[in-house]
């Protein structure tokens, strides 16, 4: 049996105090897209983040955070996963190099509410194959933004996005997905891009007042990822092929979705 899941459904003001705070990471990210050049570090890229989001009076969400998997709390306001990380990437003075990938995920609170948002960058010049990867994972976030209106099951956006990555060649993660989003970072309901036909129950129907954090994660070879390093925080490809991540906080409403995170 469907059902349409615990999300917590928000008010229009929470709407709107929500795109402010989308505003903030809209901006840290677009920040990040100019300084993503070779020889720059991922430390470097988040110390100005950090600036950015006190500045704005804001919260950076993910630091602090804990999973059962980590030796310890993650430490900073960005996730910076370059090349074969997906996901959960720490910030180091490593310098990028031309060729890398590095996927920037931000969260910020301001006020009370969350914003989430995450791109893929190229460093410099990209091998074609690589740069189709971070096209075609864009692409499959605008599809399922567009795909999004009231009472329509999410796991029909979930199969078309699947669809639309296999038919490209690449995978989709399956360990981690997109989230309900809020007051708190991780709300109900768990926003797969992916449809289990085994295991429908956490299927959801779209409704106005909906918030979803909808993040595709997609790898150029096979889906299966690995934790990269004993901190547990990383997480790799297994084959260590590159992946891409594409992310923003979507509201959805009477006509469709209402993207909070563009600035």
């Amino acid at each position: 049996m469907k059902r349409s899941g615990s999300a917590k459904l928000k008010s229009r003001e929470d709407i709107e105090r929500m795109r402010q705070a989308g505003s903030v990471v809209a901006r840290v990210l677009n920040r990040m897209r100019e300084m993503a050049r070779p020889g720059v570090s991922t430390a470097e890229m988040n110390a100005v983040a950090e600036e950015m989001i006190a500045a704005a009076g804001a919260e950076a969400l993910f630091r602090g955070v804990e999973t059962r998997q980590a030796k310890f709390p993650f430490p900073s306001a960005l996730c910076t996963s370059v090349n074969e990380v997906v996901v959960h990437g720490i910030p180091d003075d490593r310098k990028l190099r031309e060729g890398d990938i590095v996927s920037v995920d931000c969260g910020v609170r301001l006020n009370g509410f969350c914003g989430d948002s995450a791109v893929t960058l190229a460093i410099g010049k990209v091998s074609p194959e690589v740069q189709r990867l971070l096209t075609v994972t864009q692409e499959v976030l605008a599809l399922a933004i567009r795909q999004i209106r009231p009472k329509r099951w999410w796991s029909e956006v979930a199969a078309a996005m699947q669809a639309y990555v296999e038919k490209a060649g690449f995978s989709v993660v399956r360990e981690f997905v997109g989230h309900g989003i809020g007051r708190e970072m991780h709300e109900e309901p768990k926003v797969p891009n992916y449809v289990d036909p085994r295991d429908r129950r956490q299927d959801f129907m779209l409704r106005p007042g909906m918030v979803l954090a909808v993040e595709p994660m997609v790898n150029m070879g096979v889906a299966a990822v690995v934790y990269g390093d004993a901190t547990g925080w990383p997480v790799v490809t297994q084959d260590g092929c590159y992946a891409a991540h594409f992310e923003h906080t979507v509201a959805v409403t009477e006509n469709g979705a209402d993207v909070l995170t563009v600035g």
